[in-house]
């Protein structure tokens, strides 16, 4: 029996599953991650994009975070992979009882998931930081410069964590509730150095810790189950 044999057979033999995912999950869907040979992190930008992405540039820089911002995180045209597809069925046939994502793109719900707890917030959501009015992504994609409130003229912050900025503490809290209470644990696209979000997944105190992720990862050691294959291609093997 294959690892992937394993992986399915386990997740037909439970009932409280979460899902805890990473970049690697929505790279199929074409979205650029940052740590890969592919990624952000070697792109020729003037700075590197985690400078970019910190809310201090953010404050001094805005024009320049936008430009990023618009050309590398607003990727609006992506759709769906069999990960998200799967886990939303997953989640219709009552198996998968929570989705914690580092992802912003909000590919988790097109693809149908209603319980996504999102750590670092989404493109989606866009508010007015003077009148708290709400703008879609597509307003912000189509913007020019620093994107300003139609109504008062403020400028809009997108609802995504820089660097340099706190999660938030109810998305934190739930999403420890779901792991802790979790019967399989399904850590996948995320090589779990980014914290405080990868230390969310050492509460989960089940056997069945599965990690599906490309590349070796700090906590292989610690799971049940590793498999070194691309998310989309095991999911896809899923009969729900």
């Amino acid at each position: 029996m294959t690892n992937v044999d394993k992986f399915i057979d386990m997740v037909q033999h439970s009932d409280n599953i979460v899902f805890f995912g990473g970049a690697g999950v929505s790279t199929e869907s074409g979205i650029p991650d940052f740590r890969s040979v592919d990624g952000l992190y070697n792109q020729k930008y003037k700075y590197p994009p985690e400078t970019i992405l910190s809310h201090s540039f953010y404050v001094s820089q805005p024009e320049e975070f936008y430009r990023f911002y618009r050309d590398k995180m607003l990727c609006l045209d992506a759709q769906p992979n069999a990960a998200h597809i799967k886990l939303a069925e997953l989640e219709q046939a009552g198996k998968l009882k929570a989705i914690v994502t580092q992802n912003i793109d909000g590919l988790h719900q097109k693809a149908g998931s209603k319980n996504v707890l999102e750590l670092h917030g989404s493109v989606h959501r866009n508010f007015c930081q003077r009148c708290h009015k709400f703008f879609d992504a597509e307003y912000m994609l189509h913007s020019e410069g620093v994107p300003k409130c139609d109504a008062c003229g403020g400028p809009i912050k997108p609802d995504v964590v820089l660097y340099e900025e706190g999660l938030d503490n109810d998305v934190i809290e739930q999403s420890l509730y779901y792991i802790s209470h979790a019967d399989m644990l399904i850590i996948g696209g995320t090589s779990l150095v980014v914290y405080p979000a990868a230390g969310l997944v050492r509460y989960y105190g089940g056997h069945k810790l599965v990690l599906i992720n490309k590349s070796a990862t700090d906590m292989d050691k610690s799971a049940d189950l590793v498999i070194n294959e691309p998310i989309g291609e095991v999911f896809s093997r899923i009969t729900v």
